[in-house]
């Protein structure tokens, strides 16, 4: 089976160890692999993350998921980052648009060991929605880097209490999978029920302020 990822680019990336553990890895994502996903990328009308059990896709993308699931894929992330990943269980949601209100400063929570993002967006012109690794928790211009959520790129980090990112205001199409090994099956349960009640919740404002305009 040909693969659709670059573990062996993944693998030649250094990564960068201060102020938190992170590499970028363009082109990651294979060329010849994402039209199709592109085609089968989940159909995501609201901005928030969805668990992919929230949401339909076609088989690239189903296959992507699967190789992001794999063994390989693991224990190349295990040897990156010198940790052991085995046991550990993984969420998996995914973005298609970005509001206004997304992108503030966070380091992500404790529960979540390490956080991959992968971008899905053909081509980006805006200056806003390019996530910023940062040295502080206070400032948005205190930037390390900034990532260009383009097609294919991944974006990976170790979770600490410095692990500071964020990107400025954007609302538009944005595309992105994100990938966390967490510490236990609970955090996956929660993580999925409160996702599945934000987006119930998102999904009754806009009823509402439907009613609201027809009367």
């Amino acid at each position: 089976m040909v693969s659709m990822l670059d573990l062996e680019r993944f693998r030649t990336t250094p990564l960068t160890r201060e102020p938190f553990e992170f590499l970028i890895v363009p082109e990651f994502v294979k060329t010849e692999a994402r039209a199709a996903i592109d085609k089968d990328y989940p159909e995501v009308a609201r901005a928030g993350s969805f668990p992919l059990r929230e949401v339909t896709y076609g088989p690239a993308f189903a296959k992507l998921i699967e190789e992001m699931r794999s063994e390989e894929f693991r224990k190349a992330f295990e040897a990156k980052f010198d940790v052991d990943l085995t046991n550990r269980p993984d969420m998996i949601t995914v973005r298609g648009r970005c509001s206004e209100k997304d992108g503030k400063i966070h380091t992500d929570s404790e529960t979540k060991i390490i956080t991959i993002l992968v971008y899905m967006n053909s081509a980006w012109e805006s200056s806003g929605g390019q996530l910023r690794l940062l040295r502080s928790g206070t400032n948005l211009e205190d930037v390390i880097l900034e990532v260009p959520p383009t097609e294919g790129t991944l974006l990976a980090f170790r979770r600490s209490n410095n692990s500071w990112h964020g990107h400025r205001p954007f609302s538009g199409p944005r595309r992105v999978i994100q990938f966390n090994w967490v510490t236990s099956e609970a955090v996956v349960r929660r993580e999925q029920n409160r996702h599945r009640f934000s987006a119930w919740m998102k999904k009754m404002r806009g009823a509402l302020s439907g009613e609201k305009q027809a009367a």
